[in-house]
């Protein structure tokens, strides 16, 4: 069997992780309410009317491709990529080149740094598997322009984040949708998260705290899940008509 991605892959392991996957999206949601495409995630409406279904839907499309096998990976890039074809058509209009690449590096960037955040460092070479892994899945879906290497891309990620975020009406909406769905107390933890999370420029436009209290508990967190308590740290959390499905997303051992 030939794998899309390699067993011992570090991207198995982000991807296997429900709370690190959990905080990729945390700050995916902060950072693409600010982007300048936004306003395509209205015209299919779903992200505002079920945000937390989005994300899971999101998550099986990404699962599907890290521990298929090639053939199997393949298939499912080529989905996403009808879907998207479908979403143009529909509105006459073609999603920029570039707002694909900005989806594309946010699950870069954030894959290393959620997992950074709960676990380890990773490596040079961890880092560049991570990039080359999703430049593989930019390529299956036609994303013209993609770096060659993760020294490359960094500079294009640098780039996309002072060209294309602004905060919008459309950020507004999008953080009410958040708190509507969460409740105030998670989407207090959700702020936080992100404020751990995101770059400076994409800390600054949302006005993140700069202290969160989130950051001097991560120790505990930690402690816990060593305790065999993760279960119980994920029910305070988060909202428990969802706690099957996250619990579902434990896939592989972290490294």
């Amino acid at each position: 069997m030939q794998h899309f991605v390699r067993p011992e892959s570090i991207v198995k392991s982000i991807w296997g992780d429900a709370d690190v996957i959990l905080l990729i999206f945390a700050g995916s949601a902060g950072e693409f309410a600010l982007n300048r495409a936004v306003d395509w995630l209205f015209f299919t409406g779903k992200l505002p009317a079920d945000p937390i279904g989005r994300l899971f839907s999101t998550v099986q499309y990404a699962q599907e491709i890290v521990f298929s096998d090639k053939e199997g990976a393949e298939r499912a890039i080529r989905r996403i990529h009808a879907i998207h074809g479908g979403v143009e058509k529909n509105r006459g209009q073609r999603i920029p080149d570039w707002a694909y690449r900005d989806v594309l590096y946010m699950l870069i960037d954030y894959s290393e740094r959620a997992y950074q955040l709960l676990h380890r460092p990773l490596t040079p070479a961890e880092k560049e598997e991570i990039f080359q892994v999703f430049r593989q899945v930019g390529e299956g879906l036609q994303i013209p322009d993609l770096p060659p290497t993760y020294a490359d891309w960094l500079t294009d990620r640098r780039n996309h984040i002072r060209r294309d975020l602004a905060y919008s009406i459309y950020t507004k909406r999008l953080f009410e949708r958040y708190r509507e769905e969460l409740g105030a107390w998670r989407f207090g933890l959700l702020i936080q998260a992100q404020s751990l999370l995101v770059p400076e420029r994409v800390h600054r436009l949302l006005d993140l705290p700069p202290k969160p209290l989130l950051a001097s508990t991560m120790w505990l967190y930690k402690g816990l899940n060593r305790l065999g308590l993760r279960s119980v740290v994920q029910r305070a959390l988060l909202p428990t008509e969802y706690l099957k499905d996250i619990r579902n997303l434990d896939r592989a051992e972290v490294m």
